[in-house]
């Protein structure tokens, strides 16, 4: 018998629905797995299990009084810790807002609460969402659930740990360089970053704000299409926010791809690619040419340049935004005989060494007389990328490439080596800095059984497209997927 915390959203969702299960059976079923994991992995930072099981009370009480409570009535969904909670802590796993507790709702956690959705909790993230391992988190790294000496990528590694080890079923992540897709392909699930603007990030707290998105995590394609569906949609709170009506994703009839282009970029292919991610990566592009999608080569040469313009725009950006936490209106406080002094302790004592380094970093790229040498270059071959990657997409419909150059790699291995760790975002910044939608996907496994993801990219606001190649992928594919064995006691 299948356990409810090993079904989908969807079916969990069914189930509730008709009154099979109660929202609150749903409830204890995955409390009880994370009392069970969560010591092992640190996916969670903060659960309040008497509020999980309110909420899923109330869920059960709207459908006894015969109200309809939504889409995802009663399922668990987690979020990451940088999304503003009403209630509750959001510390951006940062020592500067250890004490912070929201007064208010982002507008994605707003949206899940008409839903009906049941928040789970907040989960672990690298400091302000600066890493690409969640071991720059001030609370601990988290564990990737199929190895626990591995890492589970990052910046969103603890929802993407909750998700994989079926401590919830859905999850709430940011993307601002590969956050959402680098997690989900280390942790073998599905990770999404919509195109910029499609979900307001009214309520995130912001790292580059030009490059910042927030996305869903699932085990399968359907349960990510769903999830975005709930949280897509114009917000005027946001000026960045498209005015475009969501797209109907997942219409159905995805089996066949006949006359979908699919450009495989060269440059995502280069030498600094692990053979076996190249060999997995390459029997998923031959089982979407057997569903009838047409193959060719295209070439992306500025995107060699994309992990250089992305170490200086996001910084520059995390420079600005960082600037309010003074320990006069944020949470620690340092000490010190003068204002300059208290300034210095606050944000010394309150931010980590990677938060440190960009904010280094980004405030150099924009002072006077450097900022056009940096910062006003990088946004021309940002241009320049962009303008790029549009001609490409108008002659296809999707791109296919690896989503991460390795599988997962060893807690600490990189730590001190920041260049090393920033070449993780290689194959993920280009669908960043051109605001495009792009999905991971579970596509094998490693000799070592780690998870190997298949990244697919489309044109902006090509959500649709894009839902449906991964989506035949996954059907052709036929891979039900696989838990992490249980941690021993």
């Amino acid at each position: 018998m299948t356990e409810l915390w090993q079904r989908d959203a969807r079916s969990l969702a069914e189930l509730i629905r008709t009154r099979e299960v109660t929202a609150l059976d749903v409830a204890e079923a995955h409390l009880e797995r994370v009392l069970s994991w969560n010591d092992h992995i640190e996916a969670f930072l903060h659960v309040e299990p008497a509020q999980v099981r309110r909420e899923a009370r109330e869920i059960d009480r709207l459908f006894e009084a015969g109200a309809d409570p939504g889409p995802l009535a009663g399922v668990p969904v987690a979020l990451k810790d940088n999304l503003s909670t009403r209630g509750a802590p959001t510390t951006c796993g940062s020592r500067m807002l250890e004490t912070y507790n929201a007064s208010w709702d982002a507008h994605v956690v707003s949206r899940l609460r008409e839903a009906g959705a049941v928040l789970m909790g907040k989960t672990n993230m690298d400091e302000f969402a600066m890493g690409s391992s969640t071991e720059n988190s001030a609370f601990g790294p988290t564990c990737n659930p199929f190895d626990r000496e591995r890492t589970t990528g990052g910046s969103s590694g603890g929802s993407a740990a909750a998700v994989a080890a079926g401590l919830v079923p859905l999850a709430l992540g940011s993307d601002t360089g590969g956050s959402i897709r680098q997690p989900a392909a280390f942790c073998g699930i599905v990770g999404m970053k919509p195109t910029y603007g499609l979900v307001s990030r009214y309520g995130l707290v912001a790292f580059a704000s030009s490059l910042d998105q927030i996305g869903p995590l699932a085990r399968n394609v359907a349960d990510a299409a769903l999830l975005l569906t709930v949280i897509a949609g114009h917000d005027p709170r946001d000026a960045t926010s498209s005015v475009r009506s969501v797209p109907e994703l997942l219409k159905g009839g995805t089996e066949s791809l006949r006359g979908v282009r699919i450009g495989i970029p060269t440059e995502f292919f280069d030498e600094g690619l692990a053979p076996e991610v190249r060999a997995t990566v390459g029997a998923a592009q031959a089982a979407l040419a057997r569903l009838g999608a047409e193959i060719e080569e295209v070439s992306l040469p500025l995107t060699r340049h994309g992990i250089a313009v992305y170490y200086i725009v996001a910084p520059s950006e995390a420079s600005s935004n960082l600037a309010r936490y003074d320990g006069v209106r944020y949470t620690l406080r340092g000490e010190g005989r003068s204002v300059l002094d208290m300034y210095v302790s606050s944000r010394g004592e309150g931010f980590g060494p990677e938060v440190k380094r960009r904010i280094l970093l980004g405030t150099f790229a924009l002072s006077s007389g450097y900022y056009d040498a940096y910062y006003g270059h990088a946004q021309k071959v940002r241009a320049a990328m962009r303008a790029e990657f549009e001609r490409v997409t108008e002659k296809v419909d999707v791109l296919l490439a690896p989503t991460t150059p390795t599988v997962a790699f060893r807690l600490g291995e990189k730590m001190q080596d920041p260049l090393a760790m920033y070449l993780n975002d290689a194959l993920t910044v280009t669908a960043n800095l051109c605001g495009a939608p792009a999905i991971s996907l579970p596509c094998g496994r490693s000799s070592d059984g780690l998870p190997i993801g298949l990244q697919l990219m489309a044109p902006r606001f090509g959500e649709e497209i894009l839902f449906r190649v991964a989506a035949a992928y996954e059907a052709e594919a036929a891979r039900k997927f696989a838990f992490p064995p249980e941690p021993s006691k």
